[in-house]
């Protein structure tokens, strides 16, 4: 099969672009067969783990990542504390804004400016963010996960994918709750709350037993994608794997270790489907998202 030139023409959907990446090269193609393995993943009913690390949130994902549970491409989340805070900053009405990469950085600190590389957030969006959860960790108690805990926290919200999953009951697990604003307000509000990481092992080790095909989209790597492959140690590992890094596996590093190697831990099925593709994800996931919302 020979590289085709890619004709790009009036009004081309995203989903036939995206099928043409896969007759090009390098991470052109690698985008086009992720496309292509995660469609075959919802057509061959696999039950499918998200997991995202990265300020995912700030970078304006938040909407995909909703769309990604209600539309039911993944029937499972696994993220970082940092990204279920500004999404809360979001849910209460709080905006990213466009910022610069050059700007001063003392003298956005004494405009209560946070910057996130080229983000800006007001430091009062944090304020509201304490008030809100002091509230909800007020109210609750008990031995909870933090799967258990982010559902009570989407049940009082609107515009969040944590509503989303509260509604479906998709659990979203925060290996990293407390490294996180959101944990320092747990510590000093949920007196009567335990986080029970027990209780979120016990959970997804339960989803990764079930009866049926497995797989798993990794964005950006670090304690999610761990705490995800981890789980298949007891299990039959993961059938597919699509993986979106910009990290090498030659440092060393989680983030940018291959899905071959997690072969070798037996994470992922030794004839698993996989592909990583090195890129943005801020680019690459709008792409397959749209793809795949064309191809329902």
């Amino acid at each position: 099969m020979k590289i085709e030139s890619l004709r790009i023409r009036k009004e081309m959907k995203v989903f036939d672009l995206v099928e043409a990446f896969t007759l090009s090269a390098f991470n052109a193609r690698r985008l086009g067969d992720s496309a292509k393995l995660w469609k075959r993943m919802i057509e061959d009913d696999a039950f499918i783990f998200f997991t995202f690390a990265g300020a995912m949130i700030p970078a304006g994902m938040r909407e995909i990542i909703s769309g990604t549970i209600e539309l039911g491409f993944a029937h499972s989340i696994v993220t970082t504390g940092a990204n279920i805070v500004h999404e809360i900053c979001e849910s209460l009405g709080y905006s990213h804004e466009i910022g610069s990469e050059k700007a001063n950085d003392p003298e956005l600190a004494e405009r209560d400016l946070n910057r996130i590389y080229d983000v800006f957030i007001p430091t009062s969006a944090f304020f509201a963010v304490e008030e809100f959860l002091s509230k909800v960790f007020g109210e609750i108690s008990g031995n909870l996960s933090s799967y258990e805990i982010l559902w009570e926290i989407g049940s009082k919200l609107e515009n969040s994918f944590l509503r989303v999953a509260f509604e479906k009951r998709v659990p979203v697990f925060c290996p990293t709750f407390h490294d996180s604003i959101a944990g320092l307000h747990l510590m000093l509000y949920g007196k009567k709350v335990v986080l029970d990481y027990k209780k979120d092992i016990k959970k997804i080790l339960e989803l990764c037993s079930q009866n049926r095909k497995m797989g798993i989209i990794i964005v950006g790597g670090g304690v999610p994608k761990n705490f995800a492959l981890q789980s298949m140690l007891l299990s039959k590992g993961f059938d597919y794997a699509i993986q979106i890094t910009t990290d090498s596996p030659h440092f060393g590093g989680l983030s940018g270790a291959t899905l071959e190697e997690a072969k070798s831990w037996c994470k992922i099925k030794k004839d698993a489907k996989v592909v990583t593709i090195y890129c943005d994800a801020t680019i690459t996931l709008p792409i397959l998202f749209a793809y795949l919302v064309d191809s329902i």
